[in-house]
């Protein structure tokens, strides 16, 4: 599939559902106009994938795409950009595409707010019990049954701990610290003076455990922070202190999370699982006193369209001969998910 001499040419790897979320009608349109387009709709499809590749001069890829890798690279024999339109790039590119210095971007950033945003809402329904209620009465309870539970409290005043100032860790911090939060801080790369210019404390993680009414793990996807939140950190949680999970179902040890909601001793809200689709008959199902959404944090209609458009901003620039805004180093491929 050669390219017009005149006219460079842009492999789109996106489905048709997400392609409809990711790009309004302006923004293709714009692209369009740009490049001549390879659109494939089987986007998993790695023989399709390597079919389409010669001659492109860039690649937009989303979730599921097939890895980029030396022997799609032998078909690539213009390629000068992946951009993803998620997060973390390691499951979609290998080390072989940089070292052919092949542009990498992402467009995690268009992610913070949304996520942080479901994580303060968990955060206010832990910390109100919502979740509770909920569960009460739509289970039958009596009223008055429905209505015990454990203290409640508001945001205003509680210690939040946040586990990662990442983007959504920072932009989590912001957001509980505007409703009154007093805010404390775990992540070895956090410097001091960033910690006072983001007016948290920085604490070591079982202090911050400790202390925390609620705890939102905001941490990267590392073979450092694997299982970091296990039975022994959870242990050290108060009695009614809640844990707020959407980043990774990594960063928890799945079972010993279950084991202290299944006691009643900490609430939860979770968006990530270590099975996806979360199986029906998962005893988190059943538990009051969890909060369960299918991995849709980063669901908002403005943020999958900026996904979309900060893609497809990266080939425009790539075409205009300018730099990217957001190019990932091979370092990136430590984050694993």
């Amino acid at each position: 599939m050669p390219g017009s001499p005149d006219r460079p040419r842009v492999v789109v790897a996106v489905p048709p559902q997400l392609r409809a979320q990711f790009f309004t009608g302006a923004v293709w349109q714009e692209l369009a106009r740009a490049a001549e387009l390879t659109v494939l709709d089987e986007h998993s499809d790695r023989a399709a994938l390597a079919a389409a590749l010669p001659g492109a001069q860039a690649l937009i890829l989303s979730w599921r795409a097939p890895k980029v890798d030396a022997e799609l690279l032998a078909a690539a024999d213009r390629l000068e950009l992946v951009a993803h339109t998620g997060s973390a790039v390691a499951p979609y590119v290998t080390e072989e595409v940089f070292r052919r210095g092949i542009r990498v971007t992402q467009a995690g950033d268009e992610m913070a707010r949304p996520v942080a945003e479901v994580a303060l809402a968990f955060t206010l329904s832990l910390l109100h019990r919502i979740q509770r209620f909920d569960h009460a009465l739509r289970g039958g309870a009596e009223w008055a049954a429905a209505s015990e539970a454990p203290p409640r409290h508001e945001i205003h005043g509680s210690d939040i701990g946040v586990i990662g100032a990442s983007r959504t860790g920072r932009a989590y911090i912001a957001m509980v610290q505007a409703m009154g939060a007093r805010v404390s801080v775990t992540d070895p790369f956090l410097s001091e003076t960033d910690a006072r210019a983001l007016g948290v404390e920085s604490v070591p993680l079982d202090t911050l455990l400790s202390r925390s009414r609620i705890v939102a793990v905001h941490a990267p996807v590392t073979e450092e922070t694997h299982r970091m939140i296990g039975a022994g950190q959870l242990a050290l949680m108060p009695d009614g202190a809640g844990l707020v999970n959407t980043a990774r179902s990594w960063l928890v040890d799945e079972d010993a999370l279950l084991a202290e909601l299944q006691s009643g001793r900490l609430d939860a809200a979770i968006d990530v699982f270590d099975a996806e689709p979360l199986p029906s008959d998962h005893p988190f199902r059943a538990l009051s006193n969890v909060l369960l959404t299918p991995h849709q944090a980063a669901g908002s209609v403005e943020c999958r369209q900026r996904l979309g458009a900060s893609a497809v901003g990266e080939v425009l620039r790539l075409l205009a001969g300018q730099p990217p805004a957001h190019a990932v180093t091979v370092d990136a491929l430590t984050r694993l998910h």
